[in-house]
């Protein structure tokens, strides 16, 4: 019953953080007019989910979702300078997109896990797709204000997440990789135990 009460004080005081995180977001972009509204919820949340996941060092994570959202932006300018604004056009970013998330995994051996690549993709594209359907044209010049404006949430929910795991003392890197190269087995790993 204690280790089901931490649980639950734990996603409390995360889902705490996060909430009044995001709300002075949502106040601080509306005073300043930084137009950030249309992007905290999806920004707030996968800056969360990075820093939630226990995989591997929060760094690796981070690294992975930035390349993820370059992944998606590097289809997007194909889209735009090399497809027609159809169904086909649609679908070769979506197949670029997730390809190139799946070479950057591969390239760095795991070590920016897939999941990561493919929220960082995933994310800039629900951020963007609309502003890049209102002007395809403008796709670089509109691709800028949407990175930064998606970083920044992102590194809000992030943070906040990050606080409260500090606060418990946890810290937001939660499993590293195994000390063993590739070729060793589970039972080799629990032998040498």
């Amino acid at each position: 019953m204690e280790g089901l009460f931490f649980i639950m004080r734990t996603t409390m005081i995360s889902g705490l953080l996060l909430t009044i995180a995001a709300a002075l977001t949502m106040l601080l972009s509306s005073w300043l007019d930084l137009e950030l509204e249309p992007t905290v919820l999806l920004g707030v949340t996968a800056g969360a989910v990075l820093a939630l996941v226990p995989d591997l060092s929060a760094a690796r994570r981070v690294a992975g979702f930035v390349l993820g959202v370059l992944a998606s932006l590097v289809a997007y300018l194909i889209r735009a300078g090399y497809t027609p604004d159809t169904a086909a056009g649609r679908t070769v970013y979506v197949v670029l997109a997730i390809a190139l998330c799946v070479v950057v995994a591969v390239v760095s051996a795991n070590r920016l896990p897939l999941w990561s690549v493919l929220l960082g993709a995933g994310t800039f594209a629900g951020a963007f797709e609309a502003t890049y359907s209102a002007a395809p044209p403008r796709v670089v010049d509109n691709a800028v204000g949407g990175v930064t404006t998606l970083l920044m949430c992102v590194a809000i929910g992030f943070l906040a997440v990050a606080l409260a795991d500090g606060a418990r003392g946890q810290g937001v890197t939660r499993r590293e990789e195994p000390d063993h190269d590739d070729n060793t087995t589970d039972e080799q790993m629990e032998t040498a135990k």
